[in-house]
């Protein structure tokens, strides 16, 4: 009777034991806070052929270490009047990918002289593959996935830009 007793009583306080255990919050993960766009400047991008332009944006500036490894991650969009320029010290190939950045992309990658070399379009979200210039590049241009072909934007054509004080 008293083993019976014994082992009721231990099985009891076992139970109990792992009923507080498996009740126990999980520590939570802080929130990412949110990121909000902050007007450095405007933007044109500029049909050679014709000399027109084709939009004009208000840009944010990624120009230095920090703002360039960041990018655009973490925001959950970007209204379509809008882009991210990063500018860098110097003209040579670049890479992007899209690690922790949850809205498609077109990346407009352009030379010293501001002239558009290359394109990545409809770069997808989250996806770290290399995302090349395939050329040498000094200004990357991040903007909504699809307007590179809605401005029919090609290689040669132009960008002009001008800092907010």
């Amino acid at each position: 009777m008293i083993r019976s007793y014994f082992k009721i009583v231990c099985l009891s306080a076992t139970l109990f034991i792992l009923a507080l255990t498996s009740c126990k919050e999980e520590p939570k993960k802080p929130k990412q806070a949110e990121v909000t766009f902050k007007k450095e400047g405007t933007l044109q991008l500029i049909k050679t052929a014709n000399d027109s332009v084709v939009s004009t944006l208000d840009i944010e500036i990624a120009d230095n270490e920090f703002e360039t490894q960041t990018g655009l991650m973490y925001r959950e969009s970007m209204k379509a009047n809008r882009g991210m320029l990063f500018i860098f010290p110097n003209e040579q190939p670049r890479s992007f990918y899209m690690k922790n950045t949850r809205f498609a992309l077109d990346l407009i990658y352009l030379d010293t002289n501001k002239n558009v070399v290359s394109f990545q379009e409809n770069s997808q979200p989250f996806n770290e593959g290399s995302l090349p210039s395939n050329a040498a590049a000094k200004y990357v241009l991040e903007v909504n996935a699809g307007l590179v072909k809605k401005w029919n934007l090609e290689v040669g054509d132009k960008m002009t830009f001008s800092k907010t004080n």
